[in-house]
């Protein structure tokens, strides 16, 4: 079984995991105006305040480098992990890293590592649950002692907006169903132990994915959310619990009216017994979409809230699905004796809730 050692990010409302998970909490966002246009004004997005004003690949190679140094403070010894890429779907219009050899380079020369292989997955936003799978495929052959996921990705870039903005799927003036486009990379160390534990995994497919109904022949098929609650029965089953008896949820949404569609009807339809709150959070909240950084960055969330004792309890379920269907869910266990640094402020919101 693997688990959760570390986390690093690089986000819009902060340079490290730390600030960021801080932020997440406290909901603030890092919504902004940006230098593209859009009518009537500029593009608000959730640009990252880099140091400088790195553009392309470039700038990608920067937010990776500030997620992997982040886990490297707090574990020197990663530097030898092995890691899985998860990153924008191929033939995305706008897709910020097209190639990944040269992004490599790029990160050996920023951090002064030698320069490394690394497995790349190209599934978008839900390409973290494949990387965990991988992941603890490669650790239970002996492959690997430990595994970074780092996930990487923006939709702030000229094609992609274009893209996006010509099917009004951008949150703007006169279009509330829509996203706000976001930059981030994060990341994840997996190995044996941790305060997060692995213990159940799901993924599938929604055939009544988002737009399934546009172009030549599309059968735009009414939304059950099949393949979300198929991804949620295959994760709990192995983690030989229900939903009724997970305690928080966080998941992508990452703003359209589809993606929370698709999260009440997977809970109608698997859920039961249920009376205590269940709590729901995202990411997107934010930092708008994010894409294929969403599930390192969630499960950093989860680290975070286990560590500075915050968490509603346990387990934890992670969900993220994409553009194409593709949908996966992840429950976590904290370990037992699992240490909480809980700070000053927390101990005094706990006192005052009590």
């Amino acid at each position: 079984m693997i688990g959760v050692l570390a986390a690093g990010m690089v986000t819009a409302v902060g340079l490290d995991w730390a600030s960021s998970a801080a932020a997440m909490r406290a909901r603030l966002d890092g919504f902004a105006e940006t230098r593209f246009t859009a009518p009537g004004g500029w593009r608000i997005g959730a640009p990252v305040p880099l140091p400088r004003n790195w553009i392309g690949q470039r700038r990608m190679a920067h937010l990776a480098a500030g997620a992997l140094a982040d886990i490297l403070r707090q574990e020197p010894a990663a530097a030898e992990a092995a890691l899985i890429l998860c990153l924008a779907e191929e033939g995305r219009p706008g897709r910020p890293v097209p190639d990944p050899s040269a992004l490599l380079r790029m990160l050996s020369q920023i951090l002064g590592l030698p320069e490394r292989r690394a497995h790349v997955v190209a599934h978008g936003r839900p390409s973290g649950f494949v990387g965990l799978e991988r992941a603890r495929r490669m650790i239970a052959a002996g492959q690997a002692g430990r595994v970074i996921l780092l996930g990487l990705d923006s939709y702030l870039t000229g094609p992609a907006l274009a893209h996006y903005a010509g099917l009004e799927r951008l949150l703007q003036d006169g279009n509330a169903d829509g996203f706000i486009p976001g930059e981030a990379a994060a990341a994840v160390l997996l190995g044996s132990g941790g305060a997060l534990r692995l213990t159940g995994l799901g993924l599938a497919r929604e055939v009544a994915f988002l737009g399934n109904g546009r172009g030549e022949g599309g059968a735009d098929l009414p939304l059950r959310g099949d393949g979300m609650a198929a991804a949620y029965r295959a994760a709990l089953a192995e983690a030989e619990t229900d939903l009724a008896h997970v305690e928080y949820r966080i998941s992508d949404l990452p703003g359209e009216q589809h993606f929370f569609r698709q999260a009440a009807l997977m809970t109608l339809r698997l859920e039961r017994g249920r009376s205590a709150f269940q709590d729901l959070w995202s990411p997107a909240e934010s930092l708008g979409n994010i894409g294929a950084a969403v599930v390192p960055a969630m499960l950093g969330m989860a680290l975070a809230a286990v560590r500075r004792g915050y968490a509603p309890g346990s387990p934890v379920l992670v969900d993220a699905s994409g553009d194409d269907g593709a949908c996966g869910a992840a429950v976590l266990h904290e370990a037992r004796g699992a240490a909480r640094r809980v700070s000053a402020e927390d101990r005094l919101a706990t006192g005052a809730a009590r």
